[in-house]
């Protein structure tokens, strides 16, 4: 971006915990970059009312009200189901670039090919960026990731939105606070617009979908001794799974984190209709672990769980019930101490080390 950002995030019927992840990202770890939240259906209330925390951020009704205390782009700040984006949104994002702003959309739908977007960018001085945009000279993979001296962690889950970058980013922020040299490497939107970074994996063609995530993971291992890979979908949703697998190809992980919501039973059932039951996260780390390792060995190292909405008592009973049922540590590691996951990836670490030098 050309000059500080600052941000109206567009999340309209939808701003929430579980169904607005791009704005939900962007104010966890960026705040100071949003001015205010679009959302009619909730506007003249807080971020921090809304979600439990991003302070006093306004919700606005209105692209004018975003304006005003000085917001310079507008940020799409959900991801909709096939990733449209919904007409009426047009009108505002047309407002915003009249206005000089750019617009940073993370959708399926590329913006900067609207006729009419692209011609009031020009004459607004705005840019529309379109970070969903693959690359076009992508890679089949070839395995090259496995030749790395770096301590490669993929995160995977048991469903969409339930952690997956969250777990990386906050593993990320611990481990460089120790000293750690580590690097978050992004696969989707929300993360690419997080870190300035990385390729939105979902958006490529399939067969180069593993050759993306090798492409990026290897960037990540240019200055790093752990790589901590962002995740996608789950190796068994029905409309998903083929971006989890080339991912989990691609990357060539040491090792894996899986990734939970406590409360959720059935994939999918946070935003449509119920009618694939979760399986038990000991039948989860037989599969990733299975699958992965036909193609470089791995394991799964613990369980992050996600328990935004379960009371304190219960979010630790989880974490326990979680940990017996798999064997590995499992933790919270926004609400709770990361310090389990933490030390799992280090000991990783420490036995690929080893396993280079021969001693073991």
């Amino acid at each position: 971006m050309r000059r500080p950002i600052r941000y109206i995030v567009v999340a309209d019927g939808d701003f929430g915990p579980m169904t607005s992840k791009t704005a939900n990202a962007i104010i966890r770890y960026q705040p100071e970059r949003v001015v205010a939240v679009l959302d009619r259906r909730l506007a003249g209330r807080t971020v921090g009312e809304v979600l439990g925390f991003g302070g006093g951020i306004p919700v606005v009704g209105s692209v004018q009200e975003g304006l005003a205390p000085g917001a310079n782009a507008l940020l799409i700040g959900i991801a909709p189901v096939g990733g449209r984006l919904p007409d009426e949104w047009r009108a505002w994002l047309a407002e915003g670039l009249d206005a000089g702003c750019d617009v940073v959309s993370g959708l399926h739908t590329f913006l900067a090919d609207d006729p009419v977007l692209a011609a009031k960018a020009g004459a607004g001085g705005g840019r529309i960026l379109d970070l969903r945009r693959p690359p076009a000279d992508l890679p089949v993979a070839a395995g090259r990731v496995k030749a790395l001296d770096a301590y490669v962690v993929l995160t995977v889950g048991t469903d969409c939105n339930v952690g997956k970058m969250t777990a990386q980013l906050q593993l990320t922020g611990e481990l460089t606070r120790r000293g750690v040299r580590t690097r978050f490497v992004p696969t989707g939107q929300t993360g690419i617009m997080l870190e300035g970074w990385g390729i939105a994996v979902d958006a490529v063609v399939a067969d180069f979908i593993a050759g993306a995530a090798e492409r990026i993971t290897l960037e990540g291992a240019a200055d790093a001794d752990i790589v901590l890979v962002e995740g996608q979908g789950s190796i068994n949703h029905p409309g998903y799974s083929g971006v989890t697998l080339g991912l989990l190809h691609g990357s060539c992980p040491d090792g894996l984190i899986l990734c939970h919501q406590a409360s959720r039973r059935y994939i999918g059932d946070y935003r449509e209709e119920a009618w694939l039951r979760i399986p038990p996260l000991s039948e989860y780390v037989r599969v990733y672990e299975t699958v992965g390792s036909m193609v470089h060995p791995t394991r799964v190292l613990g369980v992050c769980l996600n328990t935004y909405d379960l009371p304190e008592a219960e979010a630790h009973r989880a974490c326990e019930e979680a940990s017996r049922d798999t064997g590995l540590p499992a933790t919270d590691p926004v609400r709770f101490d990361p310090d389990p996951l933490i030390a799992a990836v280090l000991k990783g670490r420490e036995a690929k080390l080893a396993r280079r030098a021969g001693r073991v």
